[in-house]
């Protein structure tokens, strides 16, 4: 661990000298990398410092603790130090676990109405303005790039992008199925109903990600369709692009202008199929997406939202809180705190 440690704190040291040296303050690029390299090193390396520091405090009470006037004040330094030297070797632990890449990125969300028609649609919405007040408290930035709304409210589909802060950190676990118990406001007779929503998350692909031929892209204009405002549905802006070799199909409607409309599509469907690299190259690898906290497979049933008992649980980790309302306004932090520590707990049993 120590190794590591310090080869961490050599590499972050050796990129502050690239940062001042002359070649890169004029590559703009070259400094991004950079900063970007650093900012992935930056906990593991101020824990070290702290973790020295700790260290060279242990040896100094350990000293103390030879001088009689100075033993009590030393043993209780001495049991806080190794307290703290024990906490600190548990966080560096986890730091030091193996990065998923795609941590970083920003991420493209798609929420589907499912089983249930209606109620199905009118909950999809209702996801995604759980995942927009979420969004709003982590000071994350949304832009939607197309979304059909449902004829009794919510969505069929909608697809926006979240931009912030290592979002995919955050969201990669909400892959799935999300099923709803409660009574629909179009029930009479006070039935509890079952219904589902999809929700897919993929990170957003950069272009050197996933570089998008579009000699194999078949581009078609259309009219607007659903609730996007007059203005939107008097020109003919929407843009549909289709992935020639893999029949992928992405829509963009939500700009007045094509151009705008056409670039979204573009980012969506390089994102689409990057996804799909990603997929491959896992079930290659076997085992790995296995062991993953869900599959990401859009079908797999993950997490119940039970109105009446207030209750929301988390199948794949055998997680229950009585906090939907909360969690239905953007508190979504402990389920996702519990979904990171089972990751982290799973990777260092070496599962």
């Amino acid at each position: 661990m120590l190794e590591r440690l310090e080869a961490i704190y050599n590499r972050y040291n050796e990129l502050n000298d690239m940062l001042i040296s002359p070649e890169v303050i004029s590559d703009i690029k070259k400094t991004l990398e950079i900063n970007k390299e650093q900012s992935s090193l930056k906990d593991s390396y101020e824990a070290y410092l702290e973790y020295k520091q700790t260290l060279e405090d242990l040896e100094v009470a350990k000293e103390m603790a030879n001088d009689p006037d100075m033993m009590e004040f030393a043993k209780e330094e001495i049991e806080n130090l190794t307290v703290k030297k024990q906490e600190l070797e548990s966080k560096i632990e986890i730091l030091l676990l193996p990065k998923d890449p795609n941590d970083e990125k920003n991420v493209i969300m798609e929420i589907r109405g499912a089983a249930g028609g209606d109620e199905g649609n009118i909950f999809a919405g209702d996801l995604y303005r759980m995942y927009s007040r979420y969004a709003e408290k982590q000071g994350w930035h949304i832009e939607v790039y197309n979304e059909e709304e449902g004829t009794a409210g919510g969505y069929a589909q909608v697809e926006f992008k979240i931009k912030g802060d290592a979002v995919y950190s955050k969201l990669k676990y909400e892959s799935g199925a999300h099923r709803v118990q409660r009574v629909p406001e179009t029930e009479t007779q006070g039935r509890v109903h079952t219904s589902t929503a999809t929700v897919l998350v993929m990170p957003e692909a950069e272009e050197v990600d996933f570089e998008l031929d579009m000699n194999e892209v078949r581009i078609d204009i259309t009219r607007s369709s659903g609730c996007g405002g007059q203005g939107v549905n008097t020109t003919d802006s929407a843009v549909r692009l289709t992935h020639i070799p893999t029949g992928i199909v992405v829509y963009s409607q939500t700009e007045r202008s094509q151009i705008k409309n056409k670039e979204k599509a573009i980012k969506i469907l390089q994102t689409r199929l990057y996804d799909l690299k990603t997929q491959e190259q896992e079930k290659a690898l076997g085992e790995e997406r296995k062991n993953k906290i869900g599959s990401g497979d859009r079908s797999e049933k993950i997490r119940t939202y039970n109105y009446p008992q207030n209750r929301i649980t988390d199948h794949r980790i055998n997680f229950s809180i009585m906090q939907l309302d909360r969690v239905m306004e953007g508190n979504l932090e402990p389920i996702i705190e519990a979904l990171i520590t089972e990751d982290q707990t799973r990777k260092l049993k070496g599962e």
